[in-house]
């Protein structure tokens, strides 16, 4: 039997060696953090510290605004210094909570639990809750509320999301390789919600050093197991994700949850183990500065609210000045104008390219080649829907299934024709969410 994998997908070349081999680096901040008071979808979380306080590391600093949103918690001691609207990475000013770091760290006393056994269904989900987790493979929906299904009896699979597949990115990777007990106390610890799910974590092939690792934690485990898939692109995207381990299909109106299944990626699975069994909140994640403008690239463990500049500095800076820079990866991130940027849950990675080969090539007229139909996970039709987008055919668009577009980039990275094919469907599918807010 062949490697598990969904139908469709590119094959970009990776990047990865820049910082695949690298170890994690703690760093530890200087001068200001700054904390946007949205870190997550749903309502933003609401301030409780007022100008002038000291606050201590894991004290918490803003309260989720609702359900479906997340509170915020300082990852440094120091005095808060401001409360004002910042730039974030997408260009917005997000009101944030500016703290002046001490630098001595004084954190505030943590309750570990040493029985994960004795700790009941609710009381995992509270302090899920309220540590502050939320999805931090990029999504940012609070997994408190992902956990919470209406019918948890009928959820079958828990899949953890370690494909990676995005080029360049390599954080999840080394937590796999460095921290794998910690990812699988914290698939143990959401199995526990379920009483009739099986862990599943989704490695693709071409990390068979992570594949051994987590195999070897699971090998006498009944309800977990590791499935390798086929390295492609977007391997870790949650439709195609879902579809490889377990083949079942979801689209846009139904949530994982109606196909039985949950996905949590690996940085989100980690921030569980640390909050219900060590009493932590979310305060650190793993960042990964990379790409062929960086003197030294490499994974660090980074203090949520640091900017994006002092990472880059502790990366050795440039060797050359970059022509783009991206956070995220190279398909589904965005480009920056600035670094001066506060990090967030979300935020995963600087890549930095000397060149930039998109804005290089040049764009011709579509040739029909359906190439773009072939690589679309979704199976709609790529080349079709941008044109119906960029002439603002909003009926047509949604009868050819527009909305399906999971904004992967596929088909962009293969049209011959340079035609940016994603980035056209995506503004329609933005002014048809817009258009029904309004009805709503």
């Amino acid at each position: 039997m062949g490697l598990m994998t969904f139908r469709g997908g590119v094959h970009p070349h990776d990047g990865k060696e820049f910082s695949k081999d690298k170890p994690i680096r703690e760093l530890l901040p200087k001068g200001e953090l700054v904390y946007p008071i949205s870190q997550h979808i749903g309502a933003p979380a609401s301030p409780i510290v007022a100008v002038g306080d000291t606050v201590l590391r894991g004290q918490k600093i803003a309260e989720a605004g609702g359900f479906v949103s997340s509170p915020i918690y300082s990852s440094v001691s120091g005095t808060v210094k401001a409360i004002e609207p910042r730039r974030g990475a997408v260009g917005d000013m997000v009101n944030s909570i500016i703290i002046e770091n001490d630098g001595e760290m004084k954190e505030v006393e943590y309750q570990p639990v040493d029985n994960i056994d004795s700790i009941s269904k609710e009381d995992i989900i509270n302090k899920v809750k309220e540590a502050g987790v939320v999805g931090m493979g990029g999504a940012g929906f609070p997994t408190h509320v992902k956990l919470s299904p209406k019918e948890p009896e009928k959820i079958d699979y828990i899949i953890a999301n370690c494909a990676e597949c995005e080029p360049y990115l390599t954080a999840d990777y080394r937590r796999m390789i460095e921290n794998p007990e910690m990812l699988v106390e914290g698939m143990k610890i959401v199995l526990k919600l379920f009483d009739n799910a099986k862990g599943i974590f989704g490695i693709e092939d071409n990390k068979p050093d992570a594949i051994a690792k987590v195999q070897e934690l699971v090998k006498d485990e009944p309800r977990m197991e590791v499935c390798p898939l086929q390295t492609k692109y977007p391997q870790g995207g949650e439709r195609q994700l879902i579809y490889a381990t377990t083949r079942r299909e979801i689209n846009s109106t139904m949530l994982p949850a109606d196909a039985g299944c949950i996905v949590d990626n690996v940085e989100t699975l980690i921030s569980i183990y640390n909050a219900v069994k060590l009493g932590k909140p979310v305060m650190n994640r793993i960042f990964t500065v990379t790409g062929d403008a960086v003197k030294e690239p490499g994974n660090f463990n980074i203090c949520i609210g640091m900017s994006y500049a002092e990472i880059l500095e502790e990366a050795g800076g440039f060797k050359e000045q970059p022509e783009k820079i991206i956070s995220g990866g190279p398909m589904m991130g965005f480009a920056m104008f600035g670094l001066d940027i506060p990090t967030t849950k979300t935020s995963s990675s600087l890549l930095c390219l000397a060149k930039d080969d998109v804005a290089a090539s040049e764009t011709t007229a579509c040739i029909n080649c359906g190439r773009c139909v072939e690589a679309c996970p979704e199976r709609i039709i790529p080349s079709r829907l941008a044109k119906m987008g960029e002439h603002g055919d909003m009926i047509g668009f949604e009868k050819w299934n527009g909305m399906e577009c999971i904004e992967c980039g596929s088909c962009s990275f293969i049209c011959p024709a340079k035609r940016p094919l994603a980035q056209s469907i995506k503004t329609m599918k933005k002014q048809i969410l817009a258009e029904r807010r309004k009805k709503n």
